[in-house]
């Protein structure tokens, strides 16, 4: 019975990303735009055997999932709780957790169809030159290793408006995408971006994802993630025992 009503909860939050222009635009269109004004610029140039264009889908790819999880399960549960939706829900037979976790789950379809779109592009662009296998590596990489931000979205959600989660989590995604070198490489930016980045999971996650490509070390990245998952998710359970009706 869970399990049932858990997809039906799944295919009405895919439903809902598709109907909100605001967490479509900033959280799927914007990163692929960017995406492809890069490649389409620097995609060619060759860094360390690969092409720019391939790292850059470990870079931009980071931003893209980041936008996805960090924008829609949070203003879904703003909108939820604005509606007295989530107040219904908490007093229902079904679990509050399932609500939540299909929230989190839509997102990942989402966030797959953002990487697939980059790479793409940079196959068209002529700036895709990594193995088959090694992209799947980073594919599920940054999936699996964006779910902390989900959790980031939540604890955001369940204490504003969903007008003013827009601006709060675009505040958050932007400036710290720039500063962990989402963007442009760490090299070309100012040296104490390079020092807050080392303390950004956003830096971290993209740093994992080249690894699949390049072989880099892993372990601090790992690490660094585990440490942000459990500070989400205490700060997520939190929130909700602290909803605002």
């Amino acid at each position: 019975m869970t399990r049932q009503v858990f997809g039906v909860e799944v295919a009405d939050e895919l439903r809902g990303i598709v109907r909100e222009p605001a967490a479509l635009f900033f959280s799927v269109v914007m990163p692929v735009a960017f995406f492809a004004l890069f490649v389409s610029l620097f995609g060619k140039f060759s860094a360390g055997g690969l092409s720019a264009g391939t790292q850059m889908i470990a870079t931009f790819g980071a931003f893209g999932v980041i936008s996805v999880v960090l924008m829609n399960p949070g203003l879904g549960v703003a909108a939820d709780r604005e509606r007295g939706w989530l107040r219904a829900k908490q007093v229902s037979s079904v679990p509050i957790g399932v609500t939540l976790a299909a929230k989190v789950v839509a997102a990942l379809p989402y966030a797959a169809g953002v990487l697939v779109a980059m790479t793409a592009t940079a196959a068209l662009t002529g700036a895709l030159n990594a193995p088959a296998l090694a992209l799947l590596r980073l594919g599920v990489v940054l999936v699996i290793g964006s779910l902390p931000f989900a959790l980031v979205s939540l604890a955001i959600g369940f204490q504003v408006k969903a007008g003013a989660g827009a601006a709060i989590l675009n505040a958050i995604m932007i400036p710290t995408s720039v500063v962990s070198g989402l963007w442009m490489p760490l090299d070309i930016m100012p040296p104490f971006f390079r020092d807050i980045a080392a303390f950004l999971p956003n830096h971290h996650l993209s740093e994992l994802a080249r690894a699949q490509l390049n072989g880099g070390p892993v372990l601090t990245h790992v690490l660094v993630l585990l440490a942000f998952a459990g500070v989400a998710a205490v700060a997520a359970g939190v929130s909700y025992r602290h909803a605002r009706s």
